[in-house]
């Protein structure tokens, strides 16, 4: 698989995560059907796009999985902010861009 093809699945996956992570959380315990589905459709969906970059010919395992879970962090925070209008302190945007430089630092070093 071309190298490109790999991140952008990489990336698609990432996106997914805080998706399911919603859905789950709207399910209630999977009171409400729709979302306890959608949610488990997507926690497979995002495990099997994981696992294409994961190869070692491509991205690897570690650095795959960093930038799934910093990206997935990252964006439940922001879905937190404007789904459940969760406040945003200072203190929190240091430790997400802590993440960022953590992605980037994991990008440079693994080549």
């Amino acid at each position: 698989m071309d190298i490109i093809w790999a991140w952008v699945i990489l990336i698609i996956a990432s996106i997914i995560e805080p998706i399911w992570v919603t859905c789950l959380d709207k399910s209630e315990n999977f009171k409400k059907k729709g979302w306890g589905i959608s949610a488990i459709v997507l926690v497979l969906a995002c495990l099997y796009l994981l696992s294409i970059p994961s190869n070692p010919e491509n991205i690897g395992p570690g650095v795959s999985y960093s930038i799934l879970a910093g990206v997935g962090a990252a964006g439940i925070v922001l879905i937190g902010r404007v789904l459940y209008r969760e406040k945003l302190t200072v203190r929190k945007l240091v430790f997400i861009a802590m993440i960022v430089v953590g992605i980037v630092g994991v990008r440079m070093i693994s080549g």
